[in-house]
């Protein structure tokens, strides 16, 4: 059983910055890939970054250049640094935290990108 809580959003102008961290308690085991997830209402959840615990990441193409995903393995922590914010980020983000075949999800955080 593992527990996330999201933290950091909020409401930006476009081209603002945030810093979302979550950070994930229980049952923490190595091998495993924290990511954050994004959802707008009406629409699907997708994938914006993944970093594994050996460091390799992976982006959304909307997100490259401008979102870096890291961890922090001691804290347990994962961050999504978000720079040149635009209102189409306007989404809940959500913490995903899985291992082999476990998967746990965030309460998520509303990140809210006014133009």
């Amino acid at each position: 059983q593992v527990q996330l809580v999201e933290s950091g959003g909020g409401l930006v102008q476009a081209g603002g910055s945030l810093r979302l961290s979550c950070a994930a308690s229980g049952s923490i085991f190595s091998g495993n890939v924290m990511a954050w997830y994004r959802q707008a209402p009406g629409n699907q959840r997708d994938l914006v970054a993944a970093i594994t615990s050996g460091g390799s990441t992976n982006y959304a193409d909307s997100v490259k250049g401008r979102f870096t995903i890291s961890r922090d393995n001691a804290k347990n922590t994962v961050y999504l640094q978000m720079n040149s914010l635009k209102p189409e980020d306007t989404a809940v983000y959500y913490c995903n935290f899985a291992w082999r075949t476990y998967s746990y999800w965030g309460q998520g955080t509303q990140v809210t990108v006014s133009s």
